[in-house]
């Protein structure tokens, strides 16, 4: 235990401050390790959840390392995500096997990206994007180099734009917040923001979750708050 804590302790990349998106994803990972295909895609061998977890770990790091500082709130958030869904012993495990392994190899965003381009659906895949987005804001603010570096890996998970950007504003603060999530412009119509509230509120909605997993139910229900606090933001804008 004691070596556990000291090793984590001497991370230089992950320990940060438990989240919920921690626990959404926690949950895709579960999903994944006990064979489910509601997420995942399988191929003709059974994929490793240890190499999901070290792709992660290692996508993570770029965002950490992205803006040149270490800050020890991002740092919390991944080692209390990996803590929160897989106890210690699991979570020792793969962070000694990321610092032995991988920690001081040149990561490549691409072939990072290209393993759950291969190995996971769409919806995955957003919910990676949204858990970096949580690294990156874990210290309060996503910085522009953080910004930089979260393009260049949705692009390369093959993220739609628009779905980024309604990600993006559930993160940073900005006037037109309330209409990105949506994925619409101020410019819309009254009509054309009930519509989009529509398709995002079904989009987001938990009861499309394939699972009694409370933690999958918490995330998605996190989300589809987001949309309603966007609409009602709309609304009260508009006297709608």
């Amino acid at each position: 235990m004691v070596k556990w804590i000291a090793a984590l302790l001497g991370y230089s990349f992950f320990r940060f401050p438990g989240a919920l998106l921690g626990f959404f994803l926690g949950s895709l990972l579960d999903q994944f390790n006990r064979g489910s295909t509601s997420y995942f895609k399988t191929s003709s061998s059974t994929l490793s959840l240890e190499k999901f977890q070290l792709n992660l770990l290692s996508l993570a790091a770029t965002i950490i390392k992205a803006d040149g500082q270490i800050k020890p709130q991002e740092l919390q958030f991944v080692r209390n995500f990996f803590i929160t869904n897989y106890g210690t012993q699991r979570a020792s495990s793969i962070f000694e096997t990321f610092n032995e392994q991988i920690k001081k190899k040149l990561q490549n965003t691409t072939d990072l990206a290209q393993f759950f381009m291969r190995n996971s659906r769409y919806e995955t895949r957003l919910q990676i994007i949204h858990f970096l987005f949580g690294v990156a804001n874990a210290d309060g603010k996503v910085s522009q180099l953080e910004l930089d570096k979260l393009v260049q890996i949705a692009a390369a998970l093959g993220i739609a734009s628009a779905d980024f950007q309604s990600i993006q504003a559930m993160f940073v603060k900005a006037t037109d917040n309330a209409y990105k999530i949506l994925d619409i412009t101020s410019n819309a119509t009254n009509e054309e923001v009930k519509k989009a509230y529509r398709v995002m509120a079904k989009k987001y909605h938990p009861d499309k979750i394939q699972s009694q997993d409370p933690a999958m139910i918490k995330g998605a229900k996190e989300k589809f708050q987001e949309v309603q606090k966007a609409y009602e933001t709309i609304q009260n804008e508009r006297n709608m």
